[in-house]
């Protein structure tokens, strides 16, 4: 009920097309990302009832998020179903989804390789999550962003606090700098220290011996130790009772969002400012945050927990999202033959197999995975 995007668009449809596929859109898929049926039919696609008509006899299914097995009910044995899946603390329902025989790709857990940038659907959605939280932010504040020398007087430029420095954060730095706040923005990463800095804002953060090694190999933060928490903790206090926004982004995969803002930061805030909570959904980093819920506490401060954020921007969500699965998709398919083809050794099929064979094989959610088979 809270998704308003789509898996395909006229122009991914007409490329399906292109490689030889016969493409199926459920009637009124697309209408809340502003796309007709009459636009996919103009594209090349056959307009059908429903899920249930779609998903029947097809080879493979696209998705915005996991289906329910019951719609996979009546599947092509071995069709392949690609969605953000969101398979962490689901490993019941992903076993639900293997019993109907689909092979099921998780697009988030791409790897973050060259190759795959294109195919990245948590920086696609991300980026628009960004920029929609100062949108959203800016809606929700009583005052102008920019500061403005009038006739009448000065009007201070809004202050603005980005917590999370990866691509959501970035976004939004740069999109409330545009609309003339002074921005400043955290991270445990030390490589966020110059992204935020490159885009005119003030970095904010314990630069200690911790902080330095605070970054995996894939590009993620690491969970920080009880003592640099609290160090950071302090610090960010002091900064954030000086601001009238903080955008919170921050979130592990696999992993509850971490607490961020406590209580007494919140009330420490002047009345009429605003917390938005990216990470409500798992959680959230402010305390306080309801999911799908804008709060109103006690001394004048909005903390918004806006739910599918990037789904609030629902066309350029499905354009780009559309974009992500036919680039990978596109690798899964012989141009000569123009039929399926998974190489089921590539590094990317690995990466985001969940399910196979009537069984859960992703190794990070219970499985282990197949040996290569023929397609």
């Amino acid at each position: 009920a809270g998704e308003s995007r789509v898996g395909g668009t006229p122009d991914t449809v007409k490329r399906y097309v292109g490689l030889g596929g016969d493409v199926v859109v459920a009637s009124g898929a697309g209408v809340r990302s502003g796309i007709l049926d009459v636009d996919y039919e103009a594209a090349g696609a056959r307009i059908v009832a429903d899920n249930a008509a779609a998903v029947s006899g097809a080879d493979v299914i696209l998705s915005v998020r996991r289906p329910e097995a019951s719609t996979l009910a009546g599947v092509k044995p071995g069709a392949l179903v690609v969605a953000i899946a969101d398979p962490y603390g689901h490993e019941a329902e992903l076993a639900e989804v293997a019993k109907t025989g689909a092979s099921l790709f998780a697009m988030e857990l791409m790897p973050r390789i060259t190759r795959a940038q294109v195919m990245d659907v948590l920086s696609s959605q991300a980026n628009l999550a960004g920029y929609r939280a100062v949108v959203d932010a800016a809606a929700a504040f009583g005052r102008a962003f920019p500061m403005m020398m009038t006739a009448a007087g000065t009007v201070p430029a809004a202050r603005v606090f980005v917590m999370g420095a990866g691509v959501a954060g970035l976004q939004a730095v740069a999109t409330a700098r545009r609309l003339g706040a002074v921005v400043s923005a955290t991270d445990v990463r030390p490589a966020a220290k110059e992204q935020v800095e490159s885009l005119g804002a003030k970095f904010i953060a314990v630069e200690d011996e911790e902080f330095k090694q605070a970054e995996t190999a894939a590009g993620y933060a690491k969970a920080m130790s009880a003592e640099y928490q609290q160090k950071q903790a302090a610090l960010v206090a002091s900064h954030i009772a000086k601001q009238d926004i903080v955008i919170t982004t921050a979130l592990i995969p696999g992993r509850a969002a971490p607490k961020l803002v406590s209580a007494a930061m919140v009330a420490s805030m002047k009345p009429g400012s605003v917390l938005i909570d990216l990470a409500v959904e798992r959680g959230g980093n402010v305390e306080g945050a309801v999911p799908g819920e804008v709060v109103e506490t006690a001394n004048g401060v909005k903390i918004v927990g806006h739910l599918n954020v990037p789904g609030r921007l629902a066309a350029t969500a499905s354009q780009l999202y559309a974009k992500n699965l036919y680039a990978f998709l596109e690798t899964l398919i012989d141009k000569g033959t123009k039929s399926l083809a998974v190489k089921w050794d590539d590094e990317l099929v690995k990466a985001t197999l969940l399910t196979k064979d009537g069984a859960v094989v992703h190794p990070g959610f219970g499985g282990a995975q197949p040996a290569a088979s023929a397609a």
